[in-house]
Order: structure tokens, then sequence, then C-alpha cells
């Protein structure tokens, strides 16, 4: 690996910026962020219906228990538990049955024959086919509810130290993404002469190392983040073997081997290319570079697309290749933004063309995300109420506003960057004496910067004549940076794109937040099918509905009564008053139940004459709570009947 020569190197209290000064910043910028956002990460697949229904009370034992989620999970032994009140297993302990169908996601386990009456829990835990835990409890009831001492743990799974660890290591992984394959396309793209510059050079290899760094951690933890939460379990042997078996498993090891083709094209950027000197031979390695290093940058992004969002939901042969495309962009334009960055502000040789280069690759790149975003956001988000109602439709503005805000900034670099000029060395006055060109005779101590002037080689030592070759050139290269540090437009353009890489840090950090938050889309469906099914609040439900069967002396009014009103067993009063209000007799009474929601009914019920204008019926069976429909039919002749429904909420 070649670099430039040497320089001599101001102090560091009269530089204004430094690489570690940058490294310092956004470090500080994404810590606040992750610290901001620590936690367990929100549930991806989200737990749409279960029979027995949360809260619901049978008459009898059920023999199974099934749960029905809104994307594919994968499920072990123990995923789901169902606990008597004595916090003993209820279910035969076997792995969970897959009862899916098409598109209907279900699981199920047998329940022991002959369940004494009481409340039961059941625990489930999970993985979301977009590789982040999940877990939850619900109980029901058999005959009647009764007291449980069943603890349930109250630590989230993917939660605790190991989820805020899992979670650092998931954004320094994006974050190493962005430098190496954004800081390699920038020197590649943009600025082979960066290629020898030591500052472009650490860029990349750093974003190497973290994003392989970051990936071993991932690899490791998985199993304790995704099951025991110990930190212990990181190096348990079997555990690892089980998650090398999964989806996120196998996408882990896939990266690792393509940072291992990663690092070989390092080695060649910055060693061979970089010493290539025939025109021809560097265009064709350029080629062979830009194609290799194409395809290693692709083939890491895949990694994400087909472990996370991308790889389920709705059209996934398209998501995922338009996943990888805005992480390809996304590297180039925010990788790219640092090392031109780092560029300006370490290495005084860095022309205007490479940087009206980039200028055009960051408006390629940002066209790319806008159309990969817009499809991405209808996607995960799907309707307006989801994008303003939900924390992922909230993130999501939040990155708009900010990528708005980036652009912003992006159009006073451009402005800058049309201005940019490539300063001239400025000439010394007439009459100065030049040190390369002093005379012989000249005493060392009167040359200028106390610099002796070069002499013949039989004059000179070879070490000291290379000692004088490495001072000049640093001189000439300090110089040179002193001139490019006076130009106004440089000057501009730093503070502009020092202004868009931090906004870009906060972006990246926002776009990873989104990584670990529930799609709008799953959380809306998700938080309706739970609103249908929620218990209302138990209590005696009265309904009076008035009726007219058109003939002689067929209006009048029906009065229910349902006691107690909750799932289980009730009691239903019907009163029939006519027109003056008075009880009234009728020929035929009948009601039915129906929950619409959940495809149950009608419940057909024949209530008993008891006097004169009441009927009654026990025993009447509510399996799970809901908004439930009751009809009620009134026959007042032979030929005049009617039917007339209400809704109300039974819990």
């Amino acid at each position: 690996m070649t670099a430039t020569a040497p320089r001599l190197r101001p102090s560091p209290i009269r530089r204004p910026f430094t690489a570690a000064a940058l490294v310092a910043v956004l470090v500080s910028l994404v810590s606040g962020l992750l610290l901001a956002g620590a936690g367990p990460a929100s549930a991806h697949a989200a737990l749409t219906g279960s029979d027995p229904q949360d809260g619901a009370v049978v008459a009898t034992a059920p023999k199974e228990v099934t749960l029905t989620f809104s994307e594919a999970i994968a499920v072990g032994d123990g995923s789901i538990r169902v606990l008597d009140p004595s916090s003993k297993r209820a279910d035969t302990g076997a792995e969970p049955k897959d009862l899916s169908d098409g598109s209907t996601v279900r699981y199920g386990v047998d329940l022991h024959p002959g369940l004494p009456d009481g409340t039961y829990t059941v625990a489930w835990q999970a993985i979301s086919a977009d590789s982040h835990p999940i877990s939850g409890a619900f109980t029901f009831s058999i005959g009647a509810p009764s007291e449980t001492t069943v603890a349930l743990p109250s630590e989230e799974v993917g939660g605790g130290p190991v989820g805020t660890v899992y979670g650092i290591a998931r954004y320094a992984a994006y974050a190493g993404f962005v430098l190496l394959a954004g800081g390699a396309a920038f020197v590649l793209g943009c600025w082979p002469g960066g290629a020898r510059a030591r500052p472009m050079q650490r860029l990349v290899v750093r974003g190497w190392l973290t994003l392989t760094a970051a990936t071993l951690a991932m690899l490791l933890l998985r199993n304790p983040y995704t099951g025991s939460g110990k930190f212990a379990d990181a190096f348990d042997l079997d555990g690892l073997q089980a998650v090398l078996d999964t989806k996120p498993g196998a996408a882990l090891v896939s990266r690792l081997l393509l940072l291992g083709a990663a690092a070989l094209f390092i080695a060649v950027l910055f060693g061979t290319y970089a010493r290539r000197e025939d025109a021809v031979e560097k265009k064709d390695l350029t080629f062979g570079l830009a194609v290799g290093g194409t395809v290693v940058a692709a083939g890491i992004a895949a990694t994400w697309a087909m472990s996370e969002h991308a790889s389920t939901g709705i059209q996934t042969a398209i998501a995922m290749p338009v996943d990888v495309l805005h992480l390809l962009a996304v590297a180039a334009w925010l990788g790219g933004l640092v090392a031109l960055l780092v560029a300006l502000y370490r290495t005084p040789d860095i022309g205007s063309s490479a940087v009206r280069r980039f200028s055009r690759v960051a408006f390629a790149s940002v066209v790319v995300l806008a159309a990969t975003g817009i499809y991405q956001s209808w996607r995960q988000v799907g309707s307006w109420s989801a994008l303003t109602g939900t924390r992922y439709g909230q993130l999501l503005i939040i990155k708009v506003v900010l990528i708005a805000v980036l652009l912003a900034v992006a159009w006073f670099s451009r402005r800058w960057t049309g201005r940019l000029t490539d300063a001239v060395p400025a000439e010394a006055p007439e009459g100065a004496a030049d040190p390369a060109e002093a005379p012989d005779d000249v005493d060392p101590a009167e040359a200028p910067g106390g610099i002796s002037p070069v002499k013949t080689a039989d004059e000179v030592d070879p070490e000291r004549a290379a000692q004088l070759a490495r001072q000049r050139a640093a001189l000439t290269a300090t110089k040179e940076k002193r001139i490019r540090d006076a130009d106004p437009e440089r000057s501009g353009l730093r503070r502009s794109v020092l202004a868009e890489a931090v906004i870009a840090v906060v972006v990246l950090a926002v776009t990873t937040m989104l990584t670990t938050t529930e799609p709008g889309r799953t959380e809306e469906a998700a938080g309706a099918s739970a609103a249908s099914s929620a218990p209302a609040a138990s209590g005696p439900v009265n309904l009076s509905m008035p009726f007219d069967t058109g003939g002689q002396n067929g209006k009048g009014t029906v009065r229910i009564d349902i006691d107690p009103g909750r799932t289980g067993s009730n009691e239903l009063h019907v009163w029939i008053d006519g027109s003056d209000g008075k009880p009234m007799d009728v020929p035929e009474l009948k009601v039915a139940l129906t929950l619409e929601a959940q495809e149950i009914g009608p419940l057909p019920v024949v209530p008993d004459r008891l006097a004169e204008g009441h009927w009654s019926a026990s025993g009447v069976q509510i399996p799970m709570a809901g908004e439930w429909k009751v009809d009620v039919t009134v026959r007042t002749s032979d030929i005049d009947q009617v039917t007339i429904d209400k809704n109300v909420k039974i819990g």
C-alpha cells in the first residue's frame, strides 16, 4: 500500500478540524440517537387472533389453542405454552403445529384432556420473518374466571442489556457499510488520486472493520437476543448452530464471506490500483474494480434485504431488489459525503473536478433514493392514517423532513462547487531566492526556512539528501494547502459539506431506527384486529328496539336485558310492550346473536314465556368478547312478521 509523501503537520492546537474530531462528532450524534431510541424492538409480526380469544370464557375445555399472526414467523419447542391457574403446563409440550392455510399464518398446541375450570394463561414467543423477536401473553377461562399464580417475565424478548448492545451493533453495521461502500465508490469514481491518500485509506478500512466487528457481534448475540437475554449464551455452540439454521443467521454468515471479498477489493484499490501509472492499464483496472466492487456491495446490501422488512409482507419479489438499490444509493450519497468531507479537510490536493463528479453522483443517488423511498413508504405504511398515527409513520415523516433539509444544504454545496477552481500556487516575488536554486556557496543557516541547499552527489550525504527532499515536499504541500484554505469558495464548500454530513448522520440513525420499528401497515392492521376482539367492559346489556310488522296492532317495542353481559353464561330477558305501553303477547319470538367480525353465528336463542309480554332464556353462551349483532324476530299474526337488529359490545 502506498501513500503520499510525509508532510510536516501543524500543531494540534492550530488545527481547527481533524479526522479524530470528525469521528468523535459522528459517534456522539449516533450514540445520542441510539440511547434515545434504545429499548426492546417493536414487534414486526403481530398476533391478530386466537382461539380461544383473549378474555374468553368457554363452557368446556378446548382440545387445542391456536394463534394467528399477521406474517410468517419461526417457532420452536416451548414457543407456545399454556399454563393452568397453578402455573403448571396445560399443553402437551410438543412443538407447535403449523396450521397455516394460504395467507393465514396460524400455529397451535394440543391441550391435556379433562382440564379443570379456571383461568389459563397462554404465553408465546417467536421470531418474526423480518428477524425481530416477538412475544406476548393472554388469558382465557374454562367455566368461570379464577385467580392465577402465573408470573410472566416483565422484560420483553429482545430487550435488556443484550437488546441494547444488539441494537448498537445494528446501527454500527449500517454506518460501516456506508463508509466502506461510499468511501470506496468516491475514490474509484470521483477521485482516483485519493487511492494514494492515507485519510481515504483509513476511512474505507475503518468502515470495513466497523461492519465486520458489528456483524460478528450480531452473530454471537443473536441467540441470547432472541432467547434468554443473557450474554453468557453468546458462546453456546448449540444456540449458535440453531442461529445458523435461521434466515437471519444465514444472512450474517453471507455478509462475513462477502466482507472477505471486500478486503481483497480494498487491498487492490489501495495497492495495485494506487501504484498503477500506465493510463490504459489503469483504465482496465478501474473497470474491473467497479464491476467487482458493485457486485460485492450489492451482495452485502442484499444480506439486509433478505432478512428484514423487504423479505416479508407484500410484493417481496419487487421489494428486495428495491431495498438493495436503496441501500446502495444511501451508501453512495452519505458515504461519499463523508469521504468528501475528510478529503476537503485532510488532503490539500483534491481538485474541483473530483468535487463536481461527486456532485453528479450525489444527484443520481438522490433520484434513486426518491424513487425507491416512495415505493418502500407505500409498502410499509399503506395509508394516510398509518403515516400519521403509527410510530413508523411518524419516524418516516421525520426522515423526509431531514432529507428535505439535507437537500437544501446540498443546494448550497452545489453553488460552492460551481464556483470552485483549482488554485495555482503563488509565484515568488521578483528577486526572491528559491531554495532549490540557491548557489552552492550559500550558508545552510542563511537558506530560506533554514533548509540546506541541495548540492552535488559528491558533496551531500544520500540520507541527508533524502531528508531534504522530504522537507521540501512537505513545505510545498503546506504552501499549497495554505493557498487552498485561503480560497473562499473552498472554505464555503467545507462548511456546507460539514453541515450535510451532520444531517446525514441523523438521517442514517433515523433510517436504522425504522428497521427496528413495526411497519405502519402491520401495526394498523394489528390494532384493528385487537380492537375488534378486545373485551368490552363487563356489565348488563340493555337494549330497546321499536318494531312494526305492518299489520293490525303490529307496532311496539322490544326490550332486552343480557346479564352479566360478558363472555360465558348469561341470562337473557325479553319484554314486548305494545303501542299503548302495556305488555304485549305475540305468537312467536326468536332471538339470534352474531359476531360478524369473527364469522361466528348466528347463534339462535329460543326464550320461554314467563308472563304476558315477558320471555327469558338461561345459560346463553357468549363465546368471546366483541361487537355482537342481536337479531329479534317478532310475529304478530300468521302473516305479519318483522326482524329487527342492533349492535352491542359484550365483553
